[in-house]
């Protein structure tokens, strides 16, 4: 539809009291233009990219697009458009005073900047998120990039502040960064912990010494149980208790710790376990005690094929008196031993391929111990200790068929029981 000149009076009527109005309010004005215009192209952005591209992003299914396309890092990004509008239609406000206008450039490439950094900071959450949700993690608990995340952080963090700082006070950054300079030293004290604990996570990735899920064990500060966080600066770990132990993580590189990850990978955990037997009741087996022990079937083929080595052995004695110390002789203990070993080879919860002994060490005041050095066939503790009781529950209980006895120090009731056997004529 054409205008005519009596439109045009109308539209100059009309902006005729704003041509007239004070340089002041005008610029009032268009300041005020200005921030509802970017206020309004926000808003414009922030719904384009949260109803239009998660759409894509879905579509896609590609891990690049959720990191990339994060919902928190099209948030931030949207609220980098505000500053940016400002800056491109601040020189177009009428009246308005150089001074006013250097003001609000540099506060506007600040908040760029700033909002640059938290979009930034988001992308870099969604990346460590990305990577703690993957298949592969969860599968198999790999390296945390989580130090190398905080560590970006801070580093975006630092290079930002002195980016803003340079332009608020309308100066160069290398003017900052060169009087930073001379600051080295004390830079160096500020960020002493930070640099060790950076060091140290490096190292510590880099030789694989540590992984989340890990249960390790450090006495030295209380620290047994399984790792679940790995951050710049701090270790923790949950312990058994269910408490939290936080571990500096330049102390792990710095002090020794345990880690039981080879003792899970291997699948059989480690019983090395004494009884410790009476010396008093250690003896010889008689011919009667053999054959009663022939009996039982764990001890059979040991029997036998020592007694014919027992025979060998003392055939050439026949003509010569039979002194008990010219024999040779099974004792009880070392049928017993060989009882314990047959008895474990046969246990199913007992890891037939690792190394499996029983031992006898030196005997002490306390008696005469017998270890038993084999692995579960299964890592998880509870399955653990209830195969280790149930073997020790059964040698225990069968210790009286060979006639030995586990060492007890003497209790109240022995000693009242020698002062009545003492005290009868």
């Amino acid at each position: 539809m054409p205008l005519h000149c009596k439109d045009f009076f109308l539209i100059e009527t009309t902006l005729t009291p704003l041509n007239s109005a004070p340089p002041w309010m005008q610029a009032c004005i268009g300041l005020a233009v200005l921030l509802l215009l970017a206020y309004v192209i926000q808003t414009v952005a922030q719904y384009l990219l949260m109803n239009t591209v998660p759409r894509i992003r879905e579509r896609m299914d590609a891990r690049w697009a959720r990191v990339f396309w994060h919902d928190q890092v099209l948030r931030r990004l949207a609220r980098v458009v505000p500053p940016l509008v400002i800056q491109a239609g601040v020189g177009a406000v009428p009246h308005l005073d150089p001074v006013v206008f250097a003001v609000i450039r540099n506060l506007t490439v600040a908040l760029t900047v700033l909002q640059l950094m938290r979009t930034l900071n988001a992308l870099l959450n969604a990346i460590l998120q990305e990577h703690e949700q993957s298949p592969e993690v969860q599968r198999t608990p790999t390296r945390s990039i989580k130090s190398y995340v905080q560590l970006g952080k801070l580093a975006l963090g630092l290079m930002g502040a002195i980016v803003i700082m340079a332009v608020l006070i309308d100066q160069s950054p290398l003017i900052l960064l060169s009087g930073l300079g001379a600051m080295s030293a004390v830079l160096m004290l500020v960020f002493k912990d930070t640099i060790l604990s950076f060091t140290a996570g490096v190292l510590l990735a880099s030789n694989d010494m540590l992984r989340v899920g890990d249960w390790i064990e450090m006495p030295q500060t209380g620290a047994d149980g399984d790792v679940v966080d790995i951050a710049l600066h701090t270790i923790k770990v949950q312990n058994w208790d269910k408490t939290i132990t936080t571990i500096p993580t330049w102390r792990l590189m710095s002090e020794s710790y345990r880690n039981w990850r080879g003792m899970r990978e291997s699948g059989g955990r480690r019983i090395k376990r004494q009884l410790r037997l009476d010396a008093t009741a250690v003896r010889f087996l008689g011919d009667a005690d053999l054959d009663r022990l022939a009996c039982i079937d764990l001890l059979a083929p040991y029997l036998q094929e020592k007694r014919q080595a027992v025979q060998a052995s003392n055939a050439p004695l026949n003509a010569q008196p039979r002194a008990p110390a010219n024999l040779r002789r099974l004792t009880n203990i070392g049928t017993f031993r060989a009882y314990v070993l047959a008895y474990l080879r046969v246990h199913p919860g007992v890891h037939q391929g690792m190394t499996l002994m029983v031992r006898m060490l030196e005997p002490t005041a306390e008696g005469v111990p017998l270890e038993m050095y084999c692995f579960t066939a299964t890592t998880v503790w509870v399955d653990y200790e209830a195969t280790q009781s149930d073997i020790f529950d059964h040698l225990i209980a069968v210790l009286p068929e060979f006639d030995l006895r586990i060492y007890q120090s003497p209790t109240g009731n022995d000693l009242r029981a020698g002062l009545r056997q003492s005290a009868q004529p």
